[in-house]
């Protein structure tokens, strides 16, 4: 039993990743995993639960790891420096990802709200108050925590959303791309602490 649902599971990641959520029906996902249709309906019950089963499988391992980065005792300068790192890797092993998570919030914005893992990408509060707490001390600018948050994540997120403009303007090979947002780690960080720095 375990093993039907694993490949159900394994069969609809591939398909969503590689198709998108709604170019891929239930049909071609039994047909992948080579279940019939009644089996995918005792596992998930619709299309909609298997989705956001793997948005939540696929999601929450990345947000523990860079959430754990915000909310550890080391330095402001580090964090950003870990975060952008550990993000940058991330969607660098899975591209894809980028484009998944955004289709699976917009079609349902209140179930995301309700999910674990997706909260987890989101700010965290101990950093927030870190950065309060730096400023107060004088030791950087105040900021409003939330939109040095946004504009971190979105220096990292966005170059993967324009990731075929960027190669072909650029006439970069995949390889070229890979180094490029290697490269843009440094400059992410060194960008958002340079913004913080009296």
């Amino acid at each position: 039993m375990k093993k039907t649902k694993q490949k159900i599971l394994a069969a609809a990641t591939e398909l969503f990743l590689d198709k998108g959520v709604d170019r891929v029906g239930v049909r071609e996902i039994a047909a992948k995993a080579e279940v019939n249709l009644s089996l995918m309906n005792y596992y998930f019950q619709s299309k909609e639960n298997l989705l956001f089963t793997i948005f939540d499988m696929l999601v929450k391992d990345g947000a523990l790891q860079t959430r754990e980065i915000l909310e550890s005792n080391a330095p402001i300068e580090q964090k950003i420096n870990d975060y952008a790192i550990a993000y940058i890797d991330l969607l660098i092993e899975k591209p894809v990802l980028v484009s998944f998570v955004i289709s699976v919030i917009h079609r349902n914005p209140e179930k995301i709200k309700t999910m674990d893992s997706a909260m987890g990408l989101y700010n965290s509060e101990i950093f927030c108050e870190q950065l309060k707490t730096e400023a107060q001390a004088g030791r950087i600018k105040p900021v409003d925590p939330e939109q040095l948050f946004i504009s971190l994540i979105s220096l990292i997120l966005f170059p993967f959303t324009i990731r075929d403009l960027i190669m072909d303007k650029n006439s970069f090979s995949s390889k070229d791309y890979i180094k490029f947002m290697e490269e843009r780690k440094t400059h992410v960080s060194s960008m958002i602490y340079s913004f913080l720095k009296i």
